[in-house]
């Protein structure tokens, strides 16, 4: 992205936001299929409100749109358990035709300063970005979670193939580059300010993700069931983002990091720490740091599955030309991946100016660091430094793992 484009990119972020919501029915709009976040509506108006308070009101020192409407829809939530997101929920919402207003002028105003192209506007002007598109991919995972009679189907071919055996690759201990240094002119976020070297012994980490059909034998041994299987007429069906197929076998799971955990220790196995994960997906034979796993080619479909070419993951083996130089695939996109190291700033950090509680409020203990992309992650948030994080055992995001050695 670059500042010249700025508007442009604001326009798409919107086009996919509607999208996103032509997909639910009008009779859905106040529902939260998730309990633990707040209902469409609520991201329906943050979104603009978002972007209008961090570009016009903060930076620009614009007058307020409407306070009441502002302030109701500054912040999304994060509770640790239904009774925090009980006390967190709003029991009453502006009638939709006074949003829809609000958000015409929110998007109108924020580009009217975005199409100025004032680069002392820079920082704000990527926060507002990649917030958004950040918030496409939360959209997703929440209406996956809707009755499929309340939202409109997007229909895409799904394939299987046998389940791969995932042998174990060697990564020969050297440095992990973690972060990136603090005089890059590249937008990031507060928490990817560092940069950290770590030195990572031996080990060996699987070429492919957990999958479904691995998984299975874990259930048939007593393991949990993911959220998004179901039993039905004595089959495991999975439940995609808009109908219910027969179980993919060989594609990813999508578990909590404590499920995970579990798996691994059944296996005699671990997972990954975040410099492992560095080290595995960026790291070379030859001592190089690469900017992405497989090389400096920009990401295209053949690299991995994300950036909404599809809602739902394929099979691990289906992207080999993102393998990383040791030869381990699928390290971006198909599902995020779950690592053991919590959540936490790296020395010399600054909260962000632009939006000072992004992650200082989740340097907790009880987030945990995800990295990659799922199938929906949008293609501008693909860099190594890049970082999320969820508690371990929150079940709706699309998390997959890989165990090491």
């Amino acid at each position: 992205m670059n500042d010249v484009a700025c508007d442009v990119y604001y326009i798409r972020n919107r086009e996919r936001t509607s999208e996103l919501f032509s997909t639910i029915a009008p009779e859905a709009y106040l529902e939260s299929p998730i309990p633990y976040r707040h209902p469409f509506v609520f991201y329906h108006g943050h979104l603009p409100a978002f972007s209008f308070l961090t570009l016009n009101r903060a930076v620009c020192g614009e007058r307020p749109i409407d306070e009441n409407l502002e302030n109701l829809f500054r912040r999304g939530i994060d509770p640790e358990n239904l009774a925090k997101a009980n006390e967190l929920s709003i029991e009453r919402w502006p009638d939709r035709a006074t949003i829809e207003r609000f958000i015409d002028e929110c998007d109108r105003r924020v580009l009217a300063v975005l199409q100025k192209r004032d680069r002392d506007n820079r920082l704000a002007t990527f926060t507002i970005l990649e917030h958004e598109a950040m918030h496409h991919e939360t959209l997703t995972y929440i209406i996956h979670q809707l009755s499929y009679r309340k939202k409109r189907p997007l229909r895409f071919s799904h394939r299987d193939g046998p389940v791969p055996q995932s042998e174990p690759l060697a990564v020969a201990r050297g440095i992990a580059l973690l972060g990136v240094p603090d005089d890059d002119e590249h937008f990031s976020w507060d928490n990817e300010r560092g940069p950290l070297e770590i030195k990572v012994d031996d080990f060996s980490i699987d070429r492919f993700n957990v999958t479904n059909g691995e998984w299975l034998e874990f259930v048939d041994a007593g393991g949990p069931v993911p959220i998004f299987w179901e039993h039905a007429d004595r089959q495991w069906r999975l439940r995609a983002c808009f109908e219910t197929i027969s179980l993919p076998l060989s594609w990813p799971v999508y578990v909590t990091l404590d499920q995970a955990q579990a798996f691994a220790r059944w296996k005699g196995l671990r997972l990954p720490t975040e410099a492992e994960y560095h080290r595995a997906a960026f790291g070379t034979p030859w001592g190089e740091t690469r900017r992405y796993p497989w090389g400096e080619e920009s990401p295209s479909a053949r690299h991995g599955n994300f950036d909404f070419r599809r809602y739902d993951p394929e099979p691990v083996f289906a992207t080999p030309a993102g393998a990383s130089a040791w030869g381990v695939e699928s390290l971006f996109g198909n599902g995020w991946e779950w690592t053991t190291t919590p959540f936490a700033p790296f020395p010399g950090f600054t909260p962000q100016a632009t939006y000072p509680q992004y992650s200082v409020d989740f340097f907790d203990g009880r987030h945990f660091v995800l990295k990659g992309a799922s199938p929906v992650t949008p293609r501008r948030l693909l860099r190594a430094s890049f970082r999320n994080w969820f508690y371990p055992d929150y079940p709706y995001l699309y998390a997959s793992f890989r165990c090491v050695r």
